[in-house]
C-alpha cells in the first residue's frame, strides 16, 4: 500500500514517514502543495495525508477540492492544527475520510489509516451511498431520501448521519462525536438526544445502539 504525506514540517513528516514505514506501507512525503498534486499523477496512492497549511500555489483544502474535480477518488486524511468546527466541516465537505489533530501519538496515525483502508470511506465525489430499508444518502446535496424522496434532518443530525455513515461497520463512540460533530467537548447525554432525534425521523430505524459503547451502521 501506497501512501502520500503532504507535511511542511520535516521532522513530523520524517516521523511519520518512518513509522509508517516501519508498519509495511510504502511512503513518499511532499513539503510543497505544488509537487504533491504532480506526484498523485505521476503515480497511484492508496491514501493520502496531507496538512492543511503548506506552501504552494493551493492549500490542503484547496487541493483536494481540486483532486476531486478531476475525478480522484484517493482516500485522504488531513492532518493539521485547526480545530474550529467550521475548518473540520470544510474537510469533510472537500470529500476527507478523517481529521487527525496535531499533537498525535503514531500509534493513533497507524490506527486511523488502518481504519480509513479498512471502511473505504466515501469521498465527495461519490454521489449517493444506499442505506438499509431503501435509504440513501446525497453526498453532494448532504440530503437523506427515502424512496427518493428527502428527508428533513437538522444541521446536527446530517453531521452525525455522515459520520455514522463514513465509520460504517465500527462502533462510533463519545470522542468521535465531540471531535468530529460539535469540535469541543457534550455531555453524552445531549449526544444521545441528537442521536435520538434523527432516530425519530427514520420511518424504519437503521441505526444500532450498542450499549456502553456508542452507535453504529452495518450495511
Amino acid at each position: 500500500m501506497k501512501i502520500l504525506i503532504l507535511e511542511d514540517e520535516r521532522v513530523l513528516a520524517v516521523s511519520m514517514r518512518e513509522y509508517l514505514e516501519g508498519c509495511g506501507y510504502e511512503v513518499l512525503c511532499y513539503t510543497q502543495s505544488d509537487s504533491a498534486y504532480d506526484a498523485i499523477y505521476e503515480q497511484s496512492y492508496d491514501l493520502l495525508l496531507l496538512d492543511v497549511k503548506v506552501p504552494g500555489d493551493l492549500n490542503g483544502f484547496e487541493m483536494l477540492e481540486q483532486l476531486r474535480k478531476d475525478g480522484n477518488k484517493t482516500p485522504a486524511i488531513f492532518i493539521t492544527s485547526l480545530t474550529d468546527i467550521e475548518d473540520l466541516s470544510r474537510g469533510y465537505e472537500c470529500g476527507a475520510c478523517d481529521y487527525i489533530r496535531k499533537p498525535f501519538d503514531l500509534a493513533e496515525l497507524k490506527l486511523r489509516v488502518e481504519q480509513v483502508v479498512k471502511l473505504q470511506c466515501f469521498a465527495s465525489n461519490e454521489e449517493i451511498i444506499e442505506l438499509p430499508y431503501g435509504y440513501e444518502y446525497d453526498v453532494k446535496k448532504m440530503k437523506l431520501l427515502l424512496n427518493g424522496k428527502g428527508v428533513t434532518l437538522a444541521k446536527t443530525e446530517t453531521k452525525i448521519l455522515e459520520l455514522l455513515i463514513k465509520q460504517r461497520g465500527s462502533v462510533v463512540g463519545c470522542e468521535m462525536f465531540w471531535e468530529e460533530v460539535w469540535g469541543e467537548w457534550v455531555d453524552s447525554a445531549n449526544i444521545r438526544v441528537q442521536v435520538g432525534n434523527l432516530r425519530k425521523k427514520l420511518e424504519k430505524d437503521f441505526i444500532k445502539n450498542v450499549r456502553g459503547l456508542g452507535y453504529s451502521i452495518d450495511f
